[in-house]
């Protein structure tokens, strides 16, 4: 009976310890979690017309300008810069964009921000944009949002092939149509 017992508890003990060493090779949860947007955004849709991965930054206190400073090129996020993907050739804004990833960034104002398509990729933060690897520029129409938006989020709304795409954080958002 005890060399039972015992057998048991030095089972458990290694359970627990094997458990435990095991769980140490993984990272927790990022402050700023990835996400992704897409539309049409019925994720099991095949026939996709734009997706943008990205992270989300929360304000948590803080200002808006502070994160995303007015006239300087925001990685549109958190960590890495956002990429969009478009599965088909489009109208960005008022720019022909043939299909393709990009990296997206944006250049906040008190008004319309410039939001940038740019042939960089995989590039953390905006600290190696350079404008002459941009394809597209356009504005992005500013409104104000009635409530307060903490976690920055990118949501795309229309119907077929053609959807705006918002950009949403404090009290900003930023619109830029997308057509197929």
């Amino acid at each position: 009976m005890q060399k039972a017992i015992l057998s048991i508890i030095i089972f458990t003990i290694t359970l627990i310890s094997s458990t435990e060493f095991t769980a140490q090779g993984f990272s927790k949860i990022d402050v700023s979690p990835m996400d992704a947007a897409a539309h049409p955004n019925n994720w099991r849709e095949a026939n996709k017309l734009v997706k943008v991965v990205y992270s989300r930054p929360q304000l948590k206190g803080r200002s808006l300008d502070k994160l995303a400073p007015n006239d300087k090129v925001w990685r549109t996020g958190a960590n890495e810069a956002a990429e969009i993907t478009f599965y088909k050739d489009v109208t960005f804004g008022d720019k022909e964009v043939k299909a393709g990833t990009y990296t997206l960034f944006t250049i906040p104002t008190d008004g319309d921000w410039t939001v940038i398509l740019s042939n960089h990729k995989n590039i953390w933060g905006s600290y190696f944009y350079k404008q002459e690897q941009d394809v597209a520029r356009v504005s992005g129409k500013f409104s104000k949002s009635e409530k307060l938006i903490e976690a920055f989020s990118i949501v795309f709304d229309g119907e077929g092939d053609s959807t705006t795409m918002y950009l949403g954080w404090g009290n900003t958002i930023v619109s830029v149509p997308v057509k197929g």
